[in-house]
């Protein structure tokens, strides 16, 4: 098909690029986060597999939001992204982010839909990504914060839940949407994907920028003051920017304005992941297989990896060869500096490996 006849006119794509994924340490770092890294074993980057779902649908109109740090990492994986970033001084949570880039393209096209997606998920299925993304557009240009809801696989505890409650009238495909619940249990979780209106909230956003620098005034109109004096004159914005608030989108605008009843869902029937553990990373892996993998799923070159009964993940990043021998669902991540071993089970618990190292001051390795 065609760019042009994916193109959505007046349509933003704001890609916020954010976040060290500790939970893939020591993979990914501070320096270099998940979304910089190839995680796929496509040979491209998460953020380049982002750029290129996203580019037919709005062709140049795109902002991404990633601190100072990474700006020129962004622009040497992705060259025509020189001149559409915008660079945080300090990490803000996405409020701040996607509320800069809400204020940069309220000046630059009144008539202006964004959609924010994050730079580090794995979709699968383009055409039913395209589909719902262009249903939420439709659906946000009556005025609407839409999101655009997961089916969900499994009764995760790690992700948050979005819940419908019926059609949306007037607008076919779309849901009301009256609450939002973040990261329940997996009893909880199950009682979710039995009743089936819940849905996987994966942060995807599609709303006019105005109506959402509108929501967020009615809960905190001093923040859409600041955000909107940043994009007018940017050089305030190191005077400025230490003092928003460092909170989620989600509990800022999303939570309120479902409960106002504001807010509609689309569903998604297209693949979704957050890569966000080593877990998650070897069950995308696997799942990406053609044929019956013996032993650990590698991700990397696997002329370094021998094994014997054995099978998990295995990350050889050093150049050393990794042998392992009898044992179940292991995880072992090598790197020049730093080597991770756990198993899949305790995937979410490298975060707090990281959080340790950086209380005992080890900087370099985080």
């Amino acid at each position: 098909m065609a760019i042009g006849k994916l193109n959505i006119e007046n349509f933003y794509a704001v890609i916020p690029a954010g976040g060290a994924g500790t939970r893939l340490w020591p993979l990914s770092r501070q320096a270099e986060p998940k979304f910089l890294r190839d995680l796929t074993g496509h040979g491209k980057s998460l953020l380049q597999e982002t750029w290129d779902r996203l580019c037919p649908l709005v062709d140049d109109r795109v902002l991404v939001v990633t601190g100072h740090l990474h700006e020129q990492a962004v622009v040497a994986q992705i060259p025509d992204l020189a001149g559409r970033i915008l660079a945080e001084p300090s990490a803000r949570d996405s409020m701040a982010a996607i509320g800069w880039a809400a204020a940069v393209l309220e000046l630059r096209d009144p008539d202006a839909v964004m959609g924010s997606f994050a730079a580090d998920h794995v979709i699968t299925k383009a055409k039913l990504f395209t589909q719902a993304v262009r249903t939420a557009v439709e659906v946000a240009r009556e005025g609407w914060l839409v999101t655009i809801g997961i089916q969900p696989t499994f009764p995760s505890s790690a992700y948050g839940y979005v819940h419908g409650i019926g059609a949306l009238e007037g607008q076919p495909g779309a849901m009301l949407v009256d609450s939002f619940v973040e990261k329940p249990s997996e009893k909880v979780a199950q009682g979710y994907l039995d009743h089936g209106g819940y849905r996987w909230n994966a942060g995807m956003f599609v709303v006019k920028p105005t109506v959402l620098l509108d929501l967020l005034a009615e809960q905190d109109p001093e923040f859409v003051e600041k955000l909107r004096l940043i994009a007018t004159k940017p050089e305030l914005i190191k005077e400025i920017w230490p003092t928003l608030p460092k909170v989620p989108l989600d509990t800022a605008v999303a939570e309120p304005a479902a409960a106002a009843g504001r807010v509609a869902m689309v569903p998604g029937g297209f693949g979704w992941d957050d890569v966000g553990d080593f877990d998650s990373l070897a069950t995308l892996l696997d799942a990406a297989l053609t044929v019956d993998n013996e032993g650990p799923t590698v991700l990397g070159d696997s002329q370094l990896v021998r094994s014997i009964d054995s099978s998990g993940l295995v990350v050889p990043n050093s150049g050393r060869t990794i042998a392992v021998v009898g044992v179940e669902d292991i995880v072992v991540v090598d790197t020049e500096d730093a080597v991770l071993v756990t198993t899949r089970a305790h995937a979410q618990q490298v975060k707090q490996m990281v959080a340790n190292l950086q209380k005992e001051g080890v900087e370099d390795l985080t």
